[in-house]
């Protein structure tokens, strides 16, 4: 539940952080996404990119955890 939250909000930011540095490289002064459709896809994009990522992370520290658990027990 807290990973959706978090990548929801991610996602986000990922839309002005991506507009950010196209509009940087390619000396553009404004970013028309074409409504709100297409913005929403990108959001999308990144929240589950971002959910992605965070659920491999989570999964990590798991069985980093479960691993350090029984090699203490030997």
């Amino acid at each position: 539940m807290i990973r959706a939250a978090i990548a929801g909000v991610v996602g986000f930011i990922l839309i002005f952080v991506e507009s950010l540095l196209i509009m940087k490289l390619k000396g553009y002064e404004t970013i028309e996404f074409g409504g709100l459709t297409p913005f929403i896809n990108v959001w999308a994009m990144n929240f589950f990119v971002v959910f992605a990522i965070l659920t491999q992370v989570t999964n990590w520290f798991e069985n980093r955890a479960d691993m350090e658990k029984s090699e203490d027990s030997y």
